[in-house]
């Protein structure tokens, strides 16, 4: 015995309430300042240990050696430490923010300026 047309439709209906329950439920309206971690940090930041990754997965594409502004040494990073956190802090839509087509984390763009004020540390 198959289920009736009125049945079916029943059936179908709840489908469709509870589908759209859990998609509701499932969505966050907290904005990405709210979400991301903006947690101060405390430990010192070097060069070798922190900044260097950061530079090297999403920098080093666009300004590697012989690129106009090479961030592919300390020296160059360090140099142009200001620029960089100028850059990256600047808000989606300008067209000088960095890195093109996208936006370090929060907790990035915070270990940038710490490294700035700890000294710029290499090591």
């Amino acid at each position: 015995m198959g289920l009736t047309f009125t049945e079916f439709f029943k059936m179908k209906k709840i489908l469709y309430i509870l589908s759209s329950a859990a998609l509701f439920t499932a969505c966050d309206s907290r904005t990405y300042d709210e979400i991301s971690d903006n947690t101060p940090i405390t430990a010192p930041v070097r060069y070798n240990a922190e900044v260097k990754a950061i530079v090297d997965n999403s920098c080093i594409n666009c300004h590697s050696a012989g690129s106009f502004k090479p961030l592919a040494t300390y020296t160059d990073v360090k140099n142009n430490i200001d620029g960089i956190i100028d850059r990256i802090q600047r808000p989606n839509g300008d067209p000088g923010k960095m890195p093109q087509g996208g936006s370090l984390s929060q907790t990035q763009i915070n270990t940038f300026i710490k490294w700035k004020a700890d000294g710029l540390t290499e090591n």
